[in-house]
């Protein structure tokens, strides 16, 4: 594979640490969620995140997909879920409800679209077979 561009972050104390990203003026305080014993309070976690860069991510594949299709559409909202939870070999897994919501297309459309997107998309192709990853489409 030819890298067409890369990025570095840093982080120091994992989950209730400090983030910063090279080259970039991005710095934050990280925070565990209570609901996985955190007491720090405010701050960001993975799954933020994760479903944050995953999101923006699959959003892009739409376009992409709406573009080869040469199909001019308001760009759709991408809705992502990362939840967390412990796996059967006692660590712990992801799970991704990822739902797009279009405007313009018909449902079964709006279905071929994202299904198509979630095979250009690199996250998904980076955690297809490896997390569970829901994708759904809706019309409004």
């Amino acid at each position: 594979m030819k890298i067409l561009y890369q990025t570095t972050a840093v982080a120091v104390g994992g989950r209730d640490g400090e983030v910063s990203v090279a080259n970039v003026p991005i710095k934050f305080e990280m925070a565990t969620p209570s609901e996985l014993a955190g007491t720090k309070g405010g701050g960001f976690n993975p799954e933020q995140l994760f479903a944050a860069g995953y999101s923006a991510c699959f959003g892009s594949a739409v376009q992409h997909v709406l573009k080869l299709r040469r199909l001019t559409l308001d760009p759709p909202q991408v809705k992502a879920t990362v939840g967390i939870g412990r796996n059967d070999a006692g660590g712990f897994a992801l799970a991704v409800d990822m739902e797009v919501t279009f405007h313009g297309v018909d449902q079964a459309t709006a279905d071929d679209l994202a299904a198509q997107a979630h095979l250009v998309c690199p996250y998904s192709n980076a955690t297809r077979g490896n997390i569970d990853v829901h994708v759904s489409a809706k019309v409004e």
